[in-house]
């Protein structure tokens, strides 16, 4: 957001807004709430800090009707506020202005500044880590967004949170993602965009309408472009084995799996690689990478099994405890994201791991539902 878009109205000094602004005017002082809040900064700027790269760079310049209509409107919570605006960029609107800021005590607190009444909202959060506390953020501005009487609320999710936890596959265990899709509907959500569900059914756990997104198109261009020989995709369980395919046929290239056994939480034990990989150039195909357990273990397993190369992409670099490191040591060629969630300063330094955008894929997306058209062309 630039500073000339920016309009303040300043809370009592002992609170301290988490997305920055800054102040132009003077304004009349707002009634200070009861609790005194502890200052917790987010910085607002464009930068994103990531080595971002978009394969489609230098995209056609959006049509004008989106940034003369003054009932569409984007905001951004905390979470990755740099997409937020790589989007809004793309489509030629500023991100809304909000007040963000938390309490000592860790309570979040919202404002709107500026009037939605009416607005077709796109409001654009990923549940990343923390992942409680941008779920409850997301929550509160869909409330506020309600309250002040928007005319649609699309939340825009590039990350969905607890997307894993998505049937009883023990006794006694909550389905969290079910519970996250009615927290999302009692909100306020009108409708969904997701990209890269960990399992599509989730669209089932909604009783609104859902676009489900994939960034094999932003993937897929990137590894094209690369011309890898002997070029063989693996899916690095069963489950992933669709999405495999998929990327596989795009790409023209065999398909490979392994056979994956998970003991506990975050630990897997690789079993089997089922097809050729010897003297192949292997690309690794997952939707998440979390500790990188998975990632690394699968790239040993099809050195062993003679791969000469192996490289691997995901939609979503969560790369929680010791993930960077164990990348860091693997012998993985590259790994490729896209900035669905915010690296973090350590991931950044890695040369090993390289961000495409997806803004152009959302922007695209937020357009054809704004204008009622069709959001089927961008799975191409």
């Amino acid at each position: 957001m630039s500073e000339q878009d920016t309009t303040v109205v300043p809370f009592p000094s002992s609170i301290k807004e988490v997305s920055t602004a800054t102040a132009t005017s003077a304004s009349p002082a707002v009634e200070q709430p009861k609790q005194v809040p502890e200052p917790v900064v987010t910085p607002a700027t464009s930068a994103t800090g990531t080595k971002a790269v978009d394969p489609k760079a230098g995209e056609k310049k959006r049509s004008s009707r989106l940034s003369e209509d003054k009932r569409f409107k984007i905001f951004s919570g905390s979470a990755n506020r740099p997409l937020a605006e790589e989007i809004g960029k793309f489509l030629g609107v500023p991100v809304g202005e909000t007040r963000l800021q938390r309490f000592s005590d860790g309570e979040t607190h919202f404002q709107l500044i500026e009037n939605v009444r009416g607005a077709d909202v796109f409001l654009i959060q990923p549940t990343c880590r923390p992942v409680d506390q941008h779920l409850v953020e997301l929550l509160i501005m869909m409330d506020a967004l309600k309250r002040a009487s928007a005319g649609r609320i699309t939340v825009v999710v590039p990350y969905y949170g607890y997307a894993r936890q998505d049937r009883k596959d023990r006794p006694r265990v909550a389905i969290t993602s079910k519970l996250v899709a009615d927290l999302l509907t009692t909100a306020g959500a009108n409708r969904a965009l997701f990209v890269d569900l960990h399992a599509a059914q989730i669209q089932g756990f909604f009783n609104i309408p859902v676009d489900h997104l994939f960034a094999s198109p932003v993937l897929v261009g990137y590894f094209r472009d690369l011309k890898l020989p002997n070029l063989t995709v693996v899916s690095p369980d069963a489950g992933g084995v669709e999405r495999a395919r998929f990327f596989a046929q795009r790409l023209e290239v065999p398909l490979a799996i392994v056979d994956k056994r998970r003991t506990d939480i975050n630990v897997t034990e690789v079993m089997n690689v089922i097809g050729d990989v010897r003297g192949r150039t292997c690309l690794i195909l997952d939707d998440i990478i979390d500790t990188a357990g998975t990632l690394v273990k699968t790239a040993e397993a099809l050195l062993e099994q003679g791969a000469e190369k192996v490289y691997a992409c995901a939609t979503h670099a969560v790369l929680s405890g010791p993930a960077v490191e164990r990348i860091r040591a693997s012998k993985l060629e590259e790994v490729v994201v896209t900035n669905t969630v915010p690296l973090s300063e350590e991931a950044q330094q890695l040369s090993k791991i390289k961000v495409l955008s997806i803004a152009g894929l959302l922007g695209r997306a937020i357009e054809s539902i704004h204008m009622e058209t069709s959001v089927s062309t961008l799975f191409n």
